[in-house]
């Protein structure tokens, strides 16, 4: 197959869920496939970036878009700037005239067999006709990830944006996940939240997946210290409010059980208030060049999250090392995961840390977590992921072909 992928932003460094999976699959789809990946990206420009990506991916076409100043102060602005728009800010930011003139030409002159969207900020690029047939590659339920925000958020102004957005999203997402020929999701809790939406959805499910190779190979003995570890971005909202409430509700219970224990906080741009949280037993890393030697010292993997859509690779990256994980719901929320058996699910802070504590002190019901953790990721190593994305795409070109040309429906939401 002739395969056009359309992403807005960067995709190196990979250093996020979405950046993870897009590119795993993305690198195996073109080891047996023409793959043309249309990256485009605004900001600062960036020639370390448009040289790297070619070399990762062949054929690549870069697309700068606009210089944009990104201090908080001019992302407000921006946002304000955008605030009349009937289309949420998450999706009209990601808007180039450049690329809707490209795709234009490119989804009608025959030049591809298929095409996919990835996530829902490049959608209004993509025009209302084209002879093409378009995947949307949904990694989210972008509508519930922020009505999760506007629920948790302790700035007022926050919230009230926030609420503001999640209102615009699921107008929009209801409308957009119609436009395409096919769209695929990371989870059957995502394929049934969409389906509520539009109940002739096209719509095939392709789950999370793990590069068995480099996390299982990485494996050691089950750590003797008592190290709980979080692993995330850290100037990501999502994972900042998780981890300001595990702290604070769920970490002084663990610590009066478990004196010696120390929390290892590990992942990139640390925002002040997690800064503010390192102490005596408390680490906060920031970036690290590789996570597979904290993830080795790790005892307990926890997700605490209270906002959050898609999946969570970084769960499975954990049990492919043969770590117990904690979780709240929402954590492991779309995963192939079983409470009790390869994984220990809470939602309140005394459960969670009990959970914690257990797998701390009781070094066997640990050790037996672990392994069917490992058994489990065991399912989802990227090529199997990929081979399942990959006859998706098959599958929406014969469909394509039995009904002749693709016709976009008329998009509702313009920027």
């Amino acid at each position: 197959m002739k395969i056009l992928w359309v992403k807005a932003g960067k995709l190196l460094p990979v250093d996020t869920g979405g950046k993870i999976r897009s590119y795993n699959i993305l690198r195996r789809l073109a080891e047996r496939h023409e793959v043309t990946f249309l990256s485009y990206y605004g900001g600062r420009r960036d020639a370390d970036y448009e040289q790297e990506i070619c070399q990762h991916l062949p054929g690549t076409k870069v697309i700068y878009t606009a210089a944009r100043d990104e201090t908080t102060f001019d992302r407000g602005l921006e946002y304000l700037r955008r605030l009349p728009s009937a289309a949420p800010f998450g999706v009209t930011k990601f808007t180039s005239i450049e690329v809707q003139r490209l795709l234009a030409e490119w989804l009608n002159d025959r030049s591809f067999d298929v095409a996919v969207c990835d996530f829902l900020g490049p959608t209004l690029n993509f025009p209302d006709k084209r002879l093409t047939p378009v995947a949307l590659f949904q990694h989210n339920i972008e509508s519930i990830l922020w009505q999760r925000h506007a629920e948790h958020a302790s700035n007022p102004i926050k919230r009230v944006a926030w609420k503001i957005e999640a209102f615009k999203m699921l107008r929009y997402e209801r409308e957009a996940i119609g436009r395409f020929d096919h769209v695929i999701a990371v989870s059957d809790y995502d394929m049934e939240q969409m389906k509520k939406m539009n109940s002739m959805l096209p719509v095939s499910v392709v789950p999370t997946g793990v590069d068995l190779e480099q996390y299982r190979g990485a494996t050691g003995e089950s750590p003797i210290e008592p190290v709980v570890m979080f692993l995330g971005s850290m100037d990501w909202e999502a994972n900042i409010d998780g981890m300001i409430y595990f702290c604070r509700d769920i970490w002084p219970q663990v610590r009066q059980s478990v004196p010696e224990a120390r929390l290892r906080i590990v992942g990139r741009n640390p925002d002040s208030r997690i800064r503010q949280l390192a102490s005596q037993d408390i680490e906060v890393t920031g970036r690290v060049s590789s996570v597979i030697e904290p993830l080795r010292e790790a005892a307990v993997f926890i997700v605490p999250l209270r906002i959050g859509g898609g999946t969570r690779l970084k769960i499975y990256e954990a049990m492919a090392m043969r770590k117990a994980v904690v979780s709240t719901t929402i954590g492991a929320e779309g995963l192939d995961v079983e409470h009790g058996t390869d994984i220990l699910l809470a939602d309140d802070p005394h459960t969670f840390a009990k959970c914690v504590i257990d797998l701390l002190i009781d070094h066997p019901k640990r050790m037996q977590i672990e392994t069917a953790a490992a058994d489990k990721s065991a399912r989802y190593d990227w090529s199997v992921v990929t081979e399942r994305f990959e006859d998706v795409l098959a599958q929406t070109c014969r469909d394509s072909q039995s009904t002749g040309q693709t016709v976009l429906k008329a998009a509702s939401a313009n920027s």
